[in-house]
């Protein structure tokens, strides 16, 4: 029933898609987070195969050159991220339905190459004004990195069209439910 589907998840930074993904992997449903690759360092407490598979920038290059992933972006110049093809593989053997936290690009893309196995969800913040008091709340962002996310999330909603489904995360326990009802009736179809 679940054979070789995905459900994709994509968002401006700081709409909650990390929080609707979690809550869905606590539900038991047959879903398996699909771990992403990166060309960046670890930060603190972050482990590799568990939060990124992390690369060297060579390696990432070398693993493009030989089609090794699913999709890839350099996010900035030279930090890279992107989905191992393998990943997938290893995820579907488990039985399991993949699920992905991936960039708005990232999620266009996943969704292109699977259609109709693929259910590609676009979390949005309720407006503008409301991810920037989130992203300022966070205590991570300097004036510069703010406007640089804020600029990146408008065009990232500009293209929410090309999901499946927008959730609005006004009130994150009704986005919880929204999500839960929509990947039941993904799965179960």
């Amino acid at each position: 029933m679940y054979s070789r589907k995905v459900v994709i998840f994509s968002a401006p930074s700081g709409a909650g898609k990390t929080s609707l993904v979690r809550h869905l992997l606590d539900q038991g449903l047959p879903l398996e987070f699909s771990v992403s690759a990166c060309s960046r360092s670890p930060r603190v407490n972050e482990q590799d195969g568990k939060d990124y598979h992390f690369l060297s920038l060579k390696d990432f290059k070398e693993k493009i050159a030989t089609d090794a992933f699913l999709e890839w972006e350099e996010v900035y110049e030279d930090m890279f991220y992107g989905t191992l093809k393998s990943e997938v593989e290893r995820i579907w053997e488990n039985g399991k339905v993949v699920i992905f936290d991936v960039d708005v690009v990232g999620g266009i893309n996943i969704k292109k190459h699977f259609g109709e196995q693929a259910l590609a969800v676009f979390v949005t913040p309720p407006s503008i004004d409301e991810l920037k008091n989130r992203l300022q709340g966070r205590g991570t962002e300097t004036t510069e990195s703010l406007q640089k996310r804020l600029g990146k999330a408008e065009a990232e909603i500009a293209q929410q069209d090309a999901f499946d489904i927008v959730i609005v995360n006004d009130d994150l326990d009704t986005a919880c439910q929204e999500v839960i009802k929509k990947v039941n009736d993904f799965l179960n179809n």
